[in-house]
């Protein structure tokens, strides 16, 4: 059959001779035969169909008849199936098969629940017939036994670390009998960690009389005897309270043994006594009394003795109990040594500290034995703080000496007094600052980049002497010692801005000499400041060099001294500025009570100005006395003329009183204007024009003083020939004045004519 359903080639059965060429037509001939051919081929097919199914009837009978049956036996399958199905929806028999499903699912949801309850109420029996064992165990004393119970029923209820904030709470999706359960755990608790902690403070007796400490082995409590001090440390340490129940302990060691023992003045030892119910450690004098303990030998002696007494007697060999007694004593006990003997004992002098080494070798060892008796972690370094402190000696060694340096200085600006030397007063023997004045006082002092001498005070040049010791011992020192000393240096020169201004705040609101004299200071250590680092920097550690800066702390005192300046110049001028509100402007002198009002004013200006004299000229520096005096002299003449020049009318007796109270001031100031006039070196006489530039008002009021008694074609010509511009007048100025003096007529306008004209 196979061969029937080969693959037929058309070509074959076609007899054109060149079919190469798959583009050529075919023929009418050519098609007519291709058709015949095709149905002779297909009658071909048929032929064998036919003859291979005769010869395989058999087989294709028995195939249709299987065929058949298969057929009929679905029918009857779905006839059978169509059948059940109108049995059962007549009989609802499927809502009964559902419902017996879901109630055996019920019940077996049931059987689950009461079996887990069930569980439950097994597992909370068993945990409250334990917590009753707990609380019979309390009350027969088998300390032990109630430990372990609440320990493991600590895991069982799920009880937090922290029980000491427990309230038996029920955590979300537990029973409500949990919260029952654990309120009972917490009570239970609460009653041995009551009862353990009254066996404690039983066992641990200290007799300040005897100065001795006895450790009870076997104990008592109400009903209960003969606990043994050791069940009820491991009680303790079963329910977590070990450390707490060793801190009251602990507590009463160091105040009872250890601060006595550190403090006391004399060397003290221990003696210990074992017996079969008590251990005894006594506080007695050192039989080595008569030996200083230069290297604390002694001192970490009797400490190992009491720790070593502790680890026997209370810790009973126990190195966890005695790690807990440790983190709870030895913070204390470590401050206590440092305070009360290593911090004392540290060298004051640079040259002793290589004997401070033997301390170093001792304190090591002492800390090495307290490690090997688990007293302190070996892997901890915080529990190295004595070893610390004595390898860092040439800190505290420092730090000690910039606490002197410190105390040093604020000491020697607290107890100066400020006082002003007698040839500086106006009472002493010498009235001005002169040459053999300022090299005869010890308070002199030069300052370096200004090339001129002023008096200082005492605690000024003494602290800057502290500071030129202290940065002379930097340049000595090794790096550490010298960044402290140098630190010290600059604190104690900030000291001084600190201490000073308070301390003389109330001789800083008024006129003074204690206040110029501050002013002097703060000028002298600016300039020292900024000589610090050319003097000394070369010398300092190549460490320090680039660090070590004083430069910054200059400006702060060269500020404060012209603060200070400044505050005595505005004092000064607002007493002269009430001084001459008592003259009223000036008006009406031509009268008696007027003019002596206004006479009095100037006195008070005279006397404000000479007291004024009297206080700087001693101690400022001569430019800084001329600049000063000069701003308030300044003050006191321009506001005199423009007085004078603000007066819209004037009599003649009026001008000639003016007149007079100027001639009267100039002349009381004379010795001040000496004193601000500049000397020539070889004719040793003043100058007058240097005061005309100091005070520039001073040649106005003197112009005025003229004006006061001068014709009008005289004070025409002076403007005219700018004389009175040279002093200082405007034209407003003297416009006003010729009205004020002369009347009205053709002379004046013509001068105010020439006057408004001229050509300048």
């Amino acid at each position: 059959m196979d061969s029937i359903f080969d693959a037929i080639n058309v070509r074959d059965l076609l007899s054109a001779h060149d079919l190469s060429d798959p583009t050529t037509p075919l023929s009418a001939p050519d098609l007519r035969l291709l058709i015949q051919r095709l149905e002779s081929h297909s009658l071909q097919i048929r032929s064998k169909v036919q003859s291979y199914i005769l010869s395989h009837r058999d087989n294709f009978e028995s195939l249709f008849s299987l065929a058949n049956d298969a057929v009929s036996q679905s029918q009857l399958l779905s006839d059978d199936i169509a059948g059940v199905l109108k049995l059962i929806s007549d009989q609802m028999i499927d809502a009964e098969v559902r419902e017996v499903v879901a109630e055996i699912r019920e019940k077996r949801e049931e059987l689950r629940v009461k079996r887990e309850l069930l569980g439950l109420v097994r597992t909370i029996l068993a945990t409250n017939e334990m917590l009753e064992s707990v609380r019979e165990a309390l009350r027969n004393g088998r300390f032990g036994f109630a430990a372990e119970g609440l320990k493991e029923l600590k895991v069982a209820l799920r009880v937090s670390g922290n029980v000491g904030n427990g309230n038996g709470g029920v955590e979300d999706g537990e029973p409500l009998v949990y919260g029952f359960l654990r309120k009972e755990w917490f009570q239970c608790f609460d009653e041995i960690q009551e009862v353990l902690l009254k066996l404690m403070e039983k066992s641990v007796r200290f007799d300040g009389d005897l100065n001795q400490v006895e450790v009870r082995y076997h104990l008592q409590v109400e009903n209960l005897t003969g606990v043994q001090l050791q069940t009820v440390l491991e009680a303790m340490d079963a329910v977590g309270i070990l450390e707490y129940g060793l801190a009251k302990v602990a507590d009463l060691m160091i105040k009872h043994v250890m601060n006595p023992f550190v403090k006391h003045g004399q060397p003290l030892s221990f003696i210990e006594e074992l017996n079969p119910e008590s251990a005894v450690l006594k506080l007695v004098p050192s039989p080595d009394n008569k030996h200083e303990d230069v290297a604390g030998e002694l001192l970490y002696s009797g400490i190992l003795l009491f720790i070593k007494f502790i680890y026997r007697s209370i810790c009973f060999q126990n190195d966890s109990w005695i790690r807990c007694f440790g983190r709870s004593t030895w913070p204390r006990i470590a401050e206590l040594i440092i305070s009360s003997f290593l911090s004392k004992v540290v060298p004051t002098d640079a040259s002793k500290l290589p004997d401070f080494q033997k301390i170093v070798k001792c304190t090591i060892e002492f800390e090495s034995a307290l490690k090997d008796l688990k007293f302190i972690s070996a892997s901890d370094d915080n529990d190295s703080r004595l070893s610390k402190f004595a390898d860092d000696v040439e800190v505290h060694f420092a730090h000690k000496k910039k606490t002197e340096i410190m105390s040093k200085a604020r000491n020697l600006l607290l107890e100066c007094d400020f006082s002003i030397p007698q040839e500086y007063t106006r009472k002493g023997s010498i009235g001005k600052n002169d040459g053999a004045s300022m090299q005869s006082s010890s308070h002199v002092v030069d300052l370096l980049f200004l090339s001129e001498r002023c008096l200082v005070s005492k605690a000024a040049k003494q602290l800057m002497e502290l500071v030129h010791q202290t940065l002379q011992d930097v340049c000595l020192s090794s790096t550490r010692v010298a960044l402290e000393f140098y630190r010290a240096a600059r604190d104690a020169i900030l000291l001084y801005e600190v201490v000073v201004p308070v301390k003389l705040e109330r001789q800083l609101d008024g006129i003074n000499q204690v206040a110029v004299l501050m002013h002097n200071d703060c000028l002298y250590l600016s300039q020292e400041i900024l000589g610090l680092a050319f003097e000394y920097r070369t010398d300092f550690p190549s460490s320090l060099k680039e660090h070590a800066v004083f430069v910054d702390l200059a400006p702060r005192f060269q500020l404060l001294a012209e603060g200070i300046l400044q505050r005595q110049v505005h004092r000064v001028i607002y007493n002269l500025k009430e001084a001459i509100d008592g003259a009223d402007g000036f008006q009406n002198t031509h009268q008696m009570k007027e003019f002596e009002s206004a006479k009095f004013s100037i006195e008070q200006v005279v006397f404000i100005l000479e007291k004024v004299r009297i206080i700087w000229e001693p101690l400022l520096l001569p430019s800084t006395y001329r600049k000063s005096m000069s701003t308030v002299i300044e003050s006191v003449f321009s506001r005199i003329a423009r007085d004078i020049l603000l007066l819209d009318d004037m009599a003649a007796d009026e001008t000639l009183q003016l007149q007079r109270l100027i001639q009267l001031m100039l002349e009381s100031l004379s010795p001040l204007f000496n004193s601000l006039a500049t000397m020539d070196q070889k004719s040793h006489e003043f100058s007058g024009e240097s005061l005309d530039n100091l005070i520039p008002s001073l040649s106005k009021i003197r112009k005025l003083s003229e004006l006061l008694d001068m014709p009008l074609k005289s004070i025409t010509a002076s403007w005219e020939n700018k004389e009175l511009i040279s002093c200082g007048f405007t034209i407003t100025e003297v416009e006003d004045f010729i009205k004020a003096i002369f009347t009205d007529s053709p002379l004046r306008r013509d001068c105010l004519w020439k006057i408004h004209n001229a050509n300048f």
